[in-house]
């Protein structure tokens, strides 16, 4: 991945390098600054000859240098300048000097607020985009596995049995949040500063809703003072926020995963290929390289994150250090790979069916089960039969049998022992069956549990889900994309005039 060499210096952003890597797929290329400082241009110039605020003519002239300079920085090797003093000078040498009229009513400082959103939205919909293409893997996996039962723990221990489904739409549950928070991040972002000029906006009349639409803005950031000094901090924390919080997420995942290399034989497990390493002195061993990266790659988005909360706090209104994007960006560009990763691990799973199964049969997760079913079907308060299932542990632990090994006559002693001579009321089968992985997984009620309804029902709902975040994205993107075609007709509308 190409990174973005961003710094800022009065409140402009300068940008060395334009690189944007994308998902496959995706053809649009990454924009530097540059690329919105001309779209800022246009806009101006569009917005102030439809206001009256320069004479046609004039108008067009504008345009026509705009142009010019811009299609001078589209050549090989050309500078294409982040501050607009820089872009003027080379405009009033292509259009004269009334082109300075350009600059009416604005600043550099509202100018680099609204370019600041700008790559902000740019970065959080490339993000999105990776976050929905992982979450597409994890719900492929989900839906092959709906019957495959896995153990589930609490405090490091085997709790309960469950499915390897139940347990990955989990994982997505949080990652639809994480789309849900890009969704309210991008609301809070995608408005305009432009027009709001250094602060306190300027004596000319100009008309900041029109030059939001023609830079694909929502709207418009209402208080001039807030748009430019407030804002930014909010706009760089939303965005760092999300995927923050994400790579926890994420991080949970692959811990989980790995934990399972801690067992001879794991139930879970990366493929052999490129996502794993052999050791260089130990012939058996076989490392799961990918989960470590991941993990890593998931703490720096941690640190890139933590840093924008590091560089904003303490800092007076109007200083330039707290405003720019850069460390957000970063934030993004890293969760980017981590997303990225994240899908070629769940693509390289290795789940062992039968192994996991054994694993939850050798211990005694579906004690729980023991203790409802007397409950259930024989009326016994949930404590004495939570006592009954505890000791019948404590018993099959101490002798080394699993939970079907303990003989149903075993057991009826062990009942009546921690009943004080009651007799247990299941037979030997309604027994059996609670000890039963099977019957406790795929026996439940409860709403959004592991049984197969319930499993189909969240996979359902999840890709619909997954399909509504996936087309938000595109939505988004054709809006400023239509916005972008709008502001490029008007422009060579205005260009036309020059002279007229």
């Amino acid at each position: 991945m190409v990174a973005r060499c961003i710094s800022v210096s009065i409140g402009v952003l300068l940008v060395c390098g334009a690189g944007s890597a994308r998902l496959a797929g995706q053809t649009a290329p990454g924009h530097d600054a540059f690329y919105y400082m001309s779209l800022m241009n246009k806009a101006s110039a569009v917005m102030l000859a439809e206001g009256g605020l320069v004479p046609p003519a004039l108008g067009g002239k504008i345009a026509k240098g705009i142009a010019q300079v811009d299609a001078d920085q589209a050549k090989p090797g050309a500078r294409r300048p982040a501050d607009y003093l820089v872009f003027e000078a080379d405009l009033l040498k292509a259009a004269g000097p009334d082109a300075s009229r350009l600059h009416t009513g604005r600043s550099r400082q509202d100018m680099g607020s609204t370019s600041g959103r700008m790559f902000l939205r740019e970065g959080l919909l490339d993000t999105f985009e990776g976050l929905n293409h992982a979450r597409g893997r994890v719900l492929a996996l989900a839906a092959l596995h709906q019957k495959t039962i896995i153990p589930a723990y609490t405090h490091g221990v085997q709790a309960q049995p469950t499915s390897l489904a139940h347990y990955l739409l989990a994982f997505d549950a949080a990652m639809q949040r994480d789309g849900e928070r890009f969704r309210a991040a991008y609301a809070d972002i995608n408005l305009s500063p432009l027009g709001a000029a250094a602060l306190g906006t300027s004596g000319f009349a100009i008309d900041r809703q029109r030059l939001a639409v023609l830079l694909g803005f929502d709207g418009v950031v209402d208080n001039s003072y807030d748009a430019n000094h407030w804002s930014p901090q909010e706009t760089n924390l939303d965005l760092s926020n999300v995927v923050a919080v994400s790579a926890i997420g994420v991080g949970h995942f692959v811990q989980d995963l790995h934990t399972q290399y801690h067992q001879p034989v794991p139930w879970i497990i990366l493929k052999e290929g490129p996502l794993t390493g052999i050791s260089s002195i130990m012939p058996q061993k076989r490392n799961p390289s990918a989960l470590e990266q991941l993990r890593e790659i998931g703490g720096v988005v941690i640190g890139q994150a933590q840093t924008v909360y590091f560089v904003e706090h303490n800092t007076t209104t109007g200083m330039s250090d707290y405003r720019g994007p850069t460390h957000a960006l970063n934030a993004a560009k890293t969760a980017q790979e981590m997303y990225s990763l994240l899908a070629d691990v769940v693509d390289a799973l290795d789940v062992r069916v039968d192994r996991a199964l054994d694993e939850v049969n050798g211990d005694y997760s579906t004690m729980t089960e023991v203790a409802d079913s007397l409950l259930r079907i024989s009326d016994v308060p949930f404590r004495i039969g939570h006592h009954f299932a505890s000791e019948l542990t404590n018993y099959g632990r101490a002798n080394r049998k699993t939970p079907k090994e303990i003989p149903y006559a075993e057991a009826q002693r062990i009942y009546k022992d921690a009943t004080e001579g009651q007799t247990l009321p299941l037979t030997e089968a309604q027994f059996k069956e609670a000890l039963s992985a099977e019957n406790m997984v795929f026996n439940r009620h409860g709403l959004g549990g592991p049984q197969l309804s319930e499993i189909d029902r969240m996979l359902s709902e999840h890709r619909a889900r997954l399909s509504s975040d996936t087309a938000w994205t595109k939505r988004q993107r054709d809006s400023i994309a239509a916005a972008t075609a709008a502001l490029n007709k008007a422009f060579a509308q205005l260009m036309a005039k020059a002279g007229n």
